[in-house]
């Protein structure tokens, strides 16, 4: 049996869509018609998913990942209760109110019901599932203990979930107070600093330096403004289009890791992301050489991947873990520290986890002593912006009343 998403027209005319379960194509045609719907389109839902597979635009086919941390901790808690992976599929689709969620997860169980892993059924979904979770996953299926690990992945993803949401929020009030800063000095600049210092002009008197600077700043914002913005989009399409290329990448990422704070951040965060994925491949079975294979793609900055994938090679000729990290530079002493003392008791698994929220730890205090200190530099900024253009206006009218007087 397999799942099929359906457009179909009822009585008065409106178009219906679904998803339901059937052995043909036919055969649901036919539920349809009983149900008084006329088919429009019936699209098994596994061909979809071989089309999406190699289909890059498949952004309105994503699902957050608040909705992927409850589909796992809904299958966790269906499999530690010893339902088959069908039935527990099939329950969570029917729990589920989007329709993605239920589409996503008819098709994985008709990929069960021909006889393949819950793993293979999660790898015809490459957009939503990451190749860390379809490895764990069957790692899970290959030792029986499939409940517990889905539980660690769903412990991860709504971690993930967390974090992304504490940094979204941290960020939304520094985000609205430059984009207002900006708003409010290129009006000022643009239309209300050429109307007042006009007066001035047409007396003829001898305007002061800041004065005639913030005349000259507004002209230039008035006559080039457009073009500045044209610019600065051509510059960063310029920009992304060179990212692409590997070499300009690549230097474009060390560049970022000699910054000295937004160096920090980048080492931080690569670092907390390959530990937690380590930490969770090790501790469900995955060999150490493939966890680190899998675990080096979640890693955005391309020297850091590369010193993993170094450390990876030395790894398989015998040498310890924490020692070809150590060499790279890039990890933290804790984290080394960690996991030598993980390798040494035979506690890498317990280790590596601790050493990911020790990360993770560092990683949201830095970003919450930025914000901090953001937020007051923003508003200072902001401040003196407005004091120059406020003085630049009343110098003119103090040295008018001079020579009044």
């Amino acid at each position: 049996m397999s799942a099929f998403e359906y457009t179909a027209l009822d009585k008065k005319g409106r178009e219906k869509k679904g998803i339901v379960e059937g052995d043909s194509a036919r055969l649901v045609r036919q539920q349809l018609r009983e149900q008084n719907l006329v088919p429009l389109t019936v699209t098994e839902v596994k061909k979809q998913a071989v089309n999406e597979k190699n289909n890059i635009f498949v952004f309105n086919q994503r699902i957050n990942t608040t909705e992927l941390a409850l589909m796992t901790r809904q299958l966790a808690t269906l499999a530690r209760a010893g339902i088959p992976l069908d039935e527990a599929t099939a329950t969570v689709a029917r729990q589920s109110i989007k329709p993605k969620v239920k589409k996503l997860l008819l098709g994985v169980r008709a990929k069960i019901l021909e006889g393949h892993t819950l793993a293979d059924g999660l790898r015809d979904y490459p957009y939503i599932f990451s190749e860390m979770y379809c490895a764990t996953v069957a790692a899970g299926e290959q030792s029986g203990h499939l409940d517990v690990v889905l539980e660690r992945l769903a412990d991860y993803t709504e971690q993930r979930q967390q974090l992304q949401q504490r940094l979204k929020l941290a960020l939304i009030y520094p985000v609205i107070l430059t984009v207002m800063s900006i708003l409010v000095v290129s009006g000022l600049l643009t239309y209300v600093v050429p109307e007042v210092v006009k007066v001035f002009s047409d007396t003829g008197q001898q305007l002061p330096f800041l004065t005639t600077a913030l005349i000259a700043v507004s002209d230039f914002m008035q006559d080039w403004f457009i073009y500045l913005l044209l610019a600065m989009l051509a510059c960063f399409a310029v920009f992304k289009k060179l990212l692409q290329e590997p070499v300009f990448k690549k230097r474009y990422h060390q560049f970022l890791l000699k910054i000295p704070v937004l160096g920090n951040l980048v080492l931080g965060g690569n670092s907390a992301q390959f530990s937690r994925t380590l930490s969770i491949l090790a501790a469900s079975g995955v060999p150490i050489l493939e966890a680190m294979r899998i675990a080096v793609k979640v890693m955005d900055n391309i020297p850091m991947r590369e010193a993993v994938e170094r450390a990876s090679q030395q790894v398989s000729e015998g040498s310890s873990l924490s020692s070809t990290l150590e060499q790279s530079g890039y990890f933290n002493p804790m984290l080394i520290n960690l996991i030598a003392s993980g390798e040494a008791t035979g506690q890498l698994e317990q280790m590596l986890e601790r050493a990911a929220m020790n990360q993770e730890r560092e990683l949201e205090t830095t970003m919450a002593m930025l914000m901090g200190l953001l937020e007051p530099l923003l508003i200072v900024a902001m401040g003196g912006v407005v004091l120059i253009i406020v003085l630049a206006i009343l110098l003119p009218v103090l040295d008018l009343n001079q020579l009044v007087k």
